[in-house]
């Protein structure tokens, strides 16, 4: 009978902790959530950011491409 009493205690705490665990994980995984929301914004703030870099470097190749000549010049 003390077995058994002692078996039921031991079930009832498992029990508990892992209620208890559930409860963290599940707030844990909001903050994971959360967190990568803030990676995404921070990404596309970047991408916004640096973009026009991007844009006048086109440009620059673009004009040098239209300056060079390939043919040679008679002289």
């Amino acid at each position: 009978m003390k077995e058994l009493e002692e078996l039921e205690r031991q079930i009832t705490k498992t029990e508990e902790a892992l209620k208890k665990v559930r409860g963290e994980n599940a707030k844990l995984q909001d903050e994971v959530d959360s967190l990568w929301s803030m990676m995404d914004e921070i990404t596309e703030s970047d991408i916004e950011k640096y973009s026009y870099l991007l844009k006048e470097l086109k440009t620059e190749m673009e004009e040098k491409a239209l300056m060079t000549t390939k043919k040679v010049a008679d002289c």
